[in-house]
């Protein structure tokens, strides 16, 4: 239920302009560590130390707050990758780097995988929810394609179906992983990897 503003509410003066990244931020880490539905406003609020009218002068509603912590994941992953590609010219360890980066962050962290499933869950009944994670998802699909097509000879189209298998087979150990965590520990990495790289690579 969205609460209205008190009609003489006062924006916070220091960091204002900071806040809602930082809400977002606590607002995803209490998300992912114990789950959408375990988690209130007021935990929020504790978590970013500031007062619940202070939150509520940015989001107005928990379904806010969960769009925010959407935007704030979508944010880290992307900085994430192109932090790790930085200083990586060649095709080939680009895609390396790249699908490492993916498994590190989207299967091997328990958080992001709980956080992820349980908005996939949420998207069901929230059209919004879902064009906004539709929109993150084509963006890396767009960019894998992009980088498949720089070490093969693909055309667009066999490229764009290698990359949708490619990430159907990582959103399937996602969930998997749920009930089979041994599929997602650290020991298994590099052969997840390589399988990746298999399938985006495999010879016609």
């Amino acid at each position: 239920m969205k609460r209205k503003r008190a009609p003489n509410a006062v924006r916070p003066g220091r960091a204002a302009g900071q806040m809602p990244e930082r809400l977002a931020a606590s607002a995803f880490a209490l998300f992912s560590e114990r789950g959408i539905n375990a988690v209130s406003v007021d935990d929020i609020a504790a978590r970013a130390h500031v007062t619940k009218g202070s939150l509520y002068w940015h989001y107005d509603s928990k379904d806010a707050l969960v769009k925010a912590a959407c935007n704030h994941y979508y944010r880290a992953y992307q900085r994430r990758v192109n932090s790790a590609l930085a200083h990586i010219v060649d095709p080939v360890k680009r895609l390396e780097r790249t699908l490492d980066t993916a498994v590190t962050t989207c299967l091997e962290d328990r958080k992001n995988r709980i956080f992820t499933t349980e908005i996939f869950t949420l998207a069901v009944h929230d059209e919004e929810l879902r064009r906004s994670w539709r929109q993150f998802s084509d963006n890396v699909r767009e960019f894998y394609i992009a980088l498949v097509k720089a070490v093969t000879s693909l055309s667009t189209k066999k490229a764009e179906s290698r990359v949708d298998f490619l990430l159907s087979a990582m959103e399937g150990l996602k969930l998997r992983a749920q009930y089979e965590p041994h599929l997602c520990v650290r020991g298994c990495h590099k052969a997840i990897v390589a399988e990746l790289k298999r399938v985006a690579l495999f010879a016609e």
